[in-house]
């Protein structure tokens, strides 16, 4: 079973997966930015590194869900392909951060994956405001992180409303904004009620 975790910088997915994979017993599949060679070059000039970095982020989930189909184990994701592309390299091709000429070679590689990749058994989305992304950024204090524009974090947030929106498979969508679900046991119980309710009909 393949669990992704959906939502815009800051809004908790890493820390929910790492969560959830002890809960459950679950196998994590992480992101790849600790060690990821564009990221930093990224927020210091979006518009040069824009098509470096999406390429290099495809070929990273391109590998994973290779990974995730040949497992027996239930994976859950920080993060899938679909993600990135409707929401990432959308909103940089929309702000022109991706030439035209970028974002078609992009999406030809993209369609081409997407042949034989399929969706998520269940995606979670995390749903959070402007204000909370922003608060959450500060205080985990990534240095290549602390120069994104509130411009920035507004659009992404308005491509994940319209992608969630339209999305086709199982869902769940949590609003972040009031829990905290690392340090306050009932908040994370609540987040587990919900996937339990979805997963083995209990509840």
């Amino acid at each position: 079973m393949h669990i992704g975790i959906a939502g815009n910088i800051g809004s908790g997915k890493t820390t929910l997966t790492t969560l959830l994979a002890r809960h459950y017993g679950w196998t994590p599949k992480f992101e790849s930015v600790t060690y990821n060679p564009y990221l930093a070059d990224y927020y210091a000039d979006i518009k040069r590194w824009s098509f470096a970095l999406e390429m290099y982020f495809l070929n990273k989930r391109l590998h994973d869900v290779i990974e995730i189909g040949k497992s027996k184990d239930v994976i859950i994701q920080d993060r899938t392909v679909m993600e990135g592309v409707n929401i990432f390299v959308a909103n940089n091709y929309a702000q022109g951060n991706l030439s035209e000429r970028d974002y078609h070679t992009f999406m030809d590689s993209y369609n081409v994956m997407m042949e034989v990749v399929k969706q998520p058994d269940l995606l979670i989305y995390l749903k959070s405001s402007i204000e909370h992304l922003v608060a959450q950024i500060a205080k985990r204090g990534r240095d290549y992180e602390q120069g994104i524009s509130i411009e920035y974090l507004a659009g992404l947030n308005e491509r994940y409303e319209e992608w969630i929106g339209s999305y086709t498979g199982r869902l769940i969508t949590i609003d972040v904004d009031n829990l905290d679900f690392l340090n306050r046991p009932e908040d994370f119980a609540l987040i587990t009620d919900r996937i339990d309710a979805e997963l083995y009909g209990l509840f």
